[in-house]
């Protein structure tokens, strides 16, 4: 049909025919044209359009093949040449070009509007692939599996995503990769938690006037990039802030005191310790984000628990419960949500990672004062 035609013509052809929706016309036409033109100027990814609408697959294939010898990143071929491997059988195959596609996109852009529809369909084909490979592997290797294999292969099936420490200033190499920390490692948890009523009873009393919003200004410094500035949907009502005791609420909070007296709290000048109570109020949202130094670890006591609050941690989420104490490392990416009718109030405070030894937690404090005094006149 198309041998008497020009091979620019065959082209043209072939596209319009394919617009036309004539499959059988437009793969003739390009399929001409591809033994006369270098391979730089055919529209590939036109004709293997048009030999999948053919259901000859294994053409399409050939043809979205010499596109991405020229374009390895081309978003169309890649969505393509996942589309055929998903139509040959190949969950595996299909995934990974549509993994690829994604990135690209997400790298290179965003998606061309008239893929839309094909990306959406293969992000939705990750998510089901993703969850069939983990049954399979579930199925084969059988249920008796520790916690760590179980996330080891939520991580090997893109069912979770790996969550490491990443302070935000200072990073003290070798520390486990822990999000969550078990409370029963930590025994003077007890003698802190026996004081729970009384620290309960000294919220009642009423303290409204000494909450204030978390996310603050310095006038010395850029004000952070955080929508809880300056509202009160996070508060705080500290007894330590900054390494000082907060002497009213000290004075008025004494068996709160009473109880941060048990806990290995850094002490640092002008940094540390920090303990207070967390006011998150209905509907309040903490943003994904990461402490200052994976050094410490941020324990949580509720004073006043309420339903539908929840705290993630990497990739687990788990929600407060009375009378138990939650102990996970800040550094690690970390949000917090209440997504109730009442308020939520923890008692927050910092303490020592175990792992870090006493002379360099000693070395860690004088960092900081170093940090501290420099560039000051």
């Amino acid at each position: 049909m198309a041998g008497s035609l020009d091979p620019h013509e065959a082209i043209s052809g072939g596209l319009a025919a394919l617009q036309a929706r004539d499959p059988a016309k437009a793969a003739d036409l390009l399929r001409e044209a591809s033994s006369a033109v270098p391979a730089s100027e055919m529209p590939w990814v036109a004709l293997s359009n048009a030999e999948m609408a053919l259901g000859r697959l294994d053409a399409a294939e050939a043809a979205i093949d010499r596109q991405l010898q020229l374009k390895s990143r081309d978003i169309g071929a890649l969505l393509l040449k996942g589309l055929l491997r998903e139509r040959q059988g190949d969950s595996r195959g299909a995934t990974s070009f549509y993994q690829m596609a994604s990135k690209q996109a997400a790298v290179g852009g965003g998606t061309p509007p008239p893929l839309a529809d094909l990306m959406v369909h293969g992000e939705r084909f990750i998510t089901a692939a993703q969850g069939d490979y983990g049954a399979h592997l579930r199925e084969v290797v059988g249920d008796a599996l520790s916690p760590t294999m179980r996330e080891a292969i939520d991580l090997l099936t893109g069912q979770s995503q790996i969550y490491l420490q990443q302070p935000s200033v200072f990073y003290y190499p070798g520390l486990p990769q822990k999000w969550f920390y078990d409370i029963s490692d930590f025994p003077w948890l007890e003698p802190m938690l026996a004081l729970l009523p009384q620290m309960q009873g000294e919220l009642a009393v009423g303290h409204e006037s000494g909450f204030e919003p978390y996310v603050t200004a310095r006038s010395d410094r850029p004000a952070p990039n955080n929508p809880l500035l300056g509202k009160m949907d996070w508060s705080a009502l500290y007894f330590w802030r900054d390494g000082a005791e907060v002497a009213e609420n000290a004075a008025s909070c004494q068996a709160t005191m009473a109880a941060l007296a048990h806990a290995p709290m850094p002490r640092v000048p002008a940094r540390a310790p920090n303990a207070l109570w967390s006011r998150l109020l209905p509907g309040a949202h903490i943003a994904p984000h990461h402490g200052m130094l994976n050094t410490r670890l941020i324990c949580h006591i509720p004073i006043r628990n309420a339903p539908y609050c929840s705290l993630r941690v990497g990739n687990e989420t788990r929600r407060w419960e009375d009378g138990k104490a939650l102990i996970f490392d800040d550094s690690i990416e970390h949000e917090a949500r209440n997504e109730g009718p009442e308020e939520r109030v923890i008692l927050l405070f910092e303490i020592w990672r175990p792992e870090v030894p006493e002379e360099d937690r000693a070395a860690i404090a004088r960092i900081f004062q170093a940090i501290d005094s420099f560039g000051i006149n």
